[in-house]
């Protein structure tokens, strides 16, 4: 029997390291110059009510590369990246970057939930753009940017705008400094998500699906910003149905479906020359 829930944490869970008689120990902080973040996905299970959305998935992310994670709609792309930085709790399983558990703490054989003000700790490290900006209306460009820094104290307020527009630079939008979201583009508004993910100096950005909220015309823009970040050697993991920019960016891709990790491999292989029926299959609708 399972010990009681400490206060503030939800009931334990077996350590999957432990009960799978694998014997793998959290792996050692990364020696690496840049931050880049090695993520360790082991055995992940995620179910929604009583639809099972994620199945024991298991994938190693090394770090400074591009993973970008493909499949049909409602396969649990978005669900796994979620995971990653604990916006989506796993029911089995565990994730690591850098050997530091996402979202719990382990004692003995056991993993408690972390505290939310821990959880908001560990993603600092961890860049998420969303499909839909997510940009703080009330906020100029650079505020938006310069909220996060500023609120975990990483800028003083004597730099932070200098700090933002640096950022802004990188993604080709130093001129729109002032401009609030609502005068911005589509894409320009991606653009601005990006930089301000940049703002603490992830470890690992994740990208859900960045360009499908935008008008066709607008998309280059986006991916032509992310393909620049590949050079920043941070590790990315993005999610996208742009099989062209996978094809060019990616260093490792993942084939999702119906909740199960059905086929990976190097860009070269897996789409010159893929294995399973459900690959070949996805893979025939969309080349």
């Amino acid at each position: 029997m399972l010990p009681a829930a400490r206060p503030g944490f939800c009931r334990p869970r077996p350590c999957s390291a432990c009960v799978t008689g694998s014997g793998r120990k959290p792996m050692a902080e990364s020696a690496m110059a840049v931050r880049a973040g090695r993520i360790q996905i082991q055995n992940v299970g995620k179910r929604f009510g009583n639809q099972e959305v994620l199945r024991n998935i298991d994938l190693s992310i090394e770090p400074g590369k591009v993973t970008v994670i493909l499949g049909p709609s409602g396969s649990g792309k978005s669900t796994l990246l979620r995971t990653i930085n604990h916006l989506e709790k796993i029911d089995s399983g565990h994730i690591t970057i850098d050997g530091e558990y996402v979202g719990y703490r382990r004692k003995g054989n056991l993993l408690y939930e972390l505290k939310e003000s821990e959880i908001l700790k560990q993603r600092v490290d961890v860049g998420f753009v969303f499909q839909n900006f997510n940009l703080f209306p009330h906020l100029t460009a650079w505020e938006n940017i310069a909220e996060a820094p500023l609120a975990h104290k990483r800028w003083s307020k004597s730099e932070a705008r200098s700090k933002a527009l640096e950022l802004l630079a990188k993604v080709g939008l130093q001129d729109k400094a002032d401009a609030y979201p609502r005068q911005l583009s589509g894409g320009q508004q991606q653009r601005v998500a990006i930089a301000r993910a940049l703002a603490l100096d992830p470890k690992v950005l994740l990208f859900d699906e960045p360009t499908s909220a935008l008008d066709p015309e607008l998309v280059g823009e986006v991916l032509d910003v992310i393909k620049g970040l590949t050079r920043l050697g941070v590790t990315l993991v993005v999610v996208t149905h742009e099989i062209g920019f996978a094809r060019e960016v990616a260093d490792h891709v993942v084939f999702l479906c119906e909740g199960q990790l059905i086929e990976q491999g190097p860009p070269e292989q897996l789409f010159r020359q893929p294995r399973h029926p459900r690959t070949i299959a996805f893979l025939g609708k969309v080349l």
